[in-house]
C-alpha cells in the first residue's frame, strides 16, 4: 500500500478551509445533512487525496453534529428516538463502507478513491438533488409557503406506515405517533451509513429517506439526521484512524469553522418553510455535482482509463472544478442568510401587526 499523503498547510490553505467549514456548518445546520457533501469536494479541490477526505470528515463531523443536535433539539425539532435507532444500522453501514474504500486505495492509489467519491458523488447528488428540487417546486405550489400549512405525508410513507409487522413496530413523534416497522428503518440506516463511510456524505440519503419513505416532515428530518451524522461520524473516525487516514490538522480546523457557522443555520431553520429547505438543499447539490463532474476527466486521464490529456488542460479543468464548487458554497451562504434575513423580517412584522390588534382591541 502507498504512503498516506497528508495535504501541506499554508496560511492561505488554512483561511480556505476554516472558510469552507464555516459554510458548510451553515449549511450543515440548516438542512442537517452534516455538510460533507461540499466539505469532502473542498478538501479534494484543496489537494487532498479522496480517502484522507473522506476520513477526516468523518472525524470533524461527530462533534459539529452533536452541537447543532442539541441547538434544534431546543426548538422541538428532533427526534431522538428515531435517530438513535437509524444511527445503530447506520454504523454497521459505516464498517463496510470502510472497507470498500480501503480495499479500492490498495488496488488503485489515490486516484482510485478519488474517482470512486466523484463518480458516486455525481450520481447521488444527481438523483437526490433532482428529486429534492422537485419536490420544492411541488410543495411551494400546493401552499407549503403559507404560514401553519399542513405536512403532507408523502404517497410512500403513508404505505410505509400502513405495514403491520409484528414484533418490530415502534412508535415516533417526529411522525404523529404512527407506528413503523424497523425492517424498514434497518436498510435505511444502513445505507446511509454505508454512503458516509464510502464519501463522507450520509445525510442526503438519511434525510429524503426520512422525509419521503417515514413520513417525516423535512425541518424534523433535517434536524434528527444530526444525530444520526454523530452515531456514524464518530464510529467511522475510529474505523478509520486505525488504519492512518485521519488527518486529524483538517478535521480540527474545518471544525473550528464549522462550530460557529452551523449557531447561524440552525437558527434559520425557525424561519423558513420546508419547501425552502428542500429548494436550497437541491440547489447546493446540482452544484456541486457539476464540480465533480469536470474533475473527472483528470482522474481518468491518470489512470489511463482515456487519452492522456495536457497538463494545461487538466489544471484548467480543477481550476473550473474548484470554481464552481466555491459558487455552490456562497450560493447556499447567501440563500441560507437571505431566507433567515426575511423570516425575521416577516416574523418582526407577524410581532407588530398583533401588539397593533390587540392594542386596537383594547382600546
Amino acid at each position: 500500500m502507498e504512503a498516506v499523503n497528508f495535504l501541506d498547510l499554508n496560511a492561505t490553505t488554512v483561511f480556505l478551509l476554516f472558510l469552507v467549514g464555516f459554510i458548510g456548518g451553515m449549511v450543515s445546520g440548516f438542512i442537517g445533512s452534516g455538510g460533507a457533501f461540499v466539505l469532502t469536494p473542498a478538501m479534494m479541490s484543496l489537494g487532498a487525496p479522496g480517502v484522507i477526505a473522506v476520513a477526516s470528515n468523518m472525524a470533524h463531523k461527530f462533534p459539529k453534529a452533536l452541537v447543532a443536535s442539541i441547538k434544534r433539539n431546543k426548538y422541538g425539532q428532533v427526534d431522538i428516538k428515531l435517530g438513535l435507532i437509524m444511527g445503530i444500522f447506520a454504523e454497521i453501514g459505516v464498517f463496510v463502507g470502510k472497507e470498500f474504500m480501503t480495499n479500492i486505495r490498495t488496488n488503485f492509489g489515490d486516484t482510485g478513491t478519488d474517482l470512486y467519491v466523484s463518480v458516486v458523488f455525481i450520481v447521488v447528488l444527481a438523483l437526490v438533488g433532482g428529486y429534492v428540487l422537485r419536490d420544492a417546486f411541488r410543495c411551494k405550489r400546493e401552499g407549503g409557503d403559507v404560514e401553519g400549512a399542513e405536512h403532507i405525508t408523502p404517497r410512500l410513507a403513508k404505505w410505509v406506515q400502513s405495514i403491520n409487522i409484528p414484533g418490530t413496530m415502534m412508535s415516533f413523534h417526529s411522525i404523529g405517533g404512527k407506528r413503523v416497522s424497523v425492517l424498514f428503518i434497518a436498510p435505511l440506516g444502513f445505507a446511509t451509513g454505508l454512503l458516509a463511510a464510502s464519501i463522507a456524505v450520509g445525510g442526503f440519503i438519511g434525510v429524503p429517506a426520512m422525509m419521503y419513505v417515514l413520513g417525516v416532515p423535512a425541518l424534523m428530518a433535517s434536524a434528527t439526521e444530526l444525530v444520526v451524522a454523530f452515531v456514524m461520524g464518530m464510529g467511522g473516525s475510529l474505523f478509520y484512524a486505525w488504519e492512518g487516514f485521519v488527518d486529524i490538522r483538517l478535521a480540527m480546523i474545518i471544525l473550528a469553522g464549522s462550530l460557529f457557522g452551523v449557531q447561524i443555520g440552525a437558527i434559520g431553520t425557525t424561519y423558513v418553510r420546508d419547501y425552502t429547505v428542500k429548494m436550497i438543499m437541491g440547489m447546493i447539490m446540482i452544484i456541486v455535482l457539476f464540480s465533480r463532474l469536470f474533475e473527472m476527466p483528470v482522474y481518468l486521464s491518470d489512470l489511463d482509463l482515456i487519452s492522456t490529456i495536457s497538463e494545461g488542460t487538466s489544471s484548467l479543468l480543477s481550476n473550473i472544478s474548484f470554481g464552481t464548487l466555491a459558487l455552490a458554497l456562497l450560493s447556499g451562504a447567501f440563500a441560507i442568510l437571505a431566507a433567515l434575513l426575511k423570516g425575521i423580517k416577516q416574523h418582526k412584522k407577524q410581532q407588530a401587526d398583533a401588539e397593533y390588534a390587540a392594542s386596537v382591541a383594547e382600546s
